[in-house]
């Protein structure tokens, strides 16, 4: 799937400097919206029934998951990815989680730089999900 080239109604997409200034729990929370479209699309064609099909983009979205395509893409980061990274895993997370909290901040992590890419690059965004594959 490929996102489409702008966010704002001008056709101009966000500075990162200007992105940066963003809270990254914010970020996260468009990169969570970012990341289940991009799944519903991929499992579109893949799926029998949209039972298989929630249960499939569940499953991608769950925590431990997400925490785990963080570490696979962390190689093909670029220093300011690492930075959103970096922010985005020091929020306090809520308790509870299951999962462990190692995991839920390391998801929120990859959720804001889904986030922070949907603002500023769709082609690097584009990329880095390619490679969650």
């Amino acid at each position: 799937m490929d996102l489409p080239d702008s966010s704002k109604s001008t056709g101009e997409l966000m500075l990162p400097e200007e992105a940066k200034l963003i809270a990254p729990r914010q970020l996260a929370h468009l990169g969570d919206a970012v990341f289940a479209l991009y799944e519903r699309e991929r499992e579109i064609m893949l799926s029998v029934s949209v039972k298989q099909m929630h249960e499939r983009v569940a499953h991608r979205s769950s925590a431990v998951v997400q925490a785990e395509l963080l570490q696979k893409i962390a190689d093909s980061l670029t220093d300011a990815e690492k930075e959103i990274v970096r922010r985005a895993r020091n929020i306090k997370a809520p308790s509870g989680r299951s999962g462990g909290q190692d995991k839920y901040r390391q998801s929120t992590a990859f959720e804001a730089l889904l986030g922070y890419l949907y603002l500023t690059s769709r082609r690097r965004l584009n990329d880095l999900l390619a490679m969650t594959i």
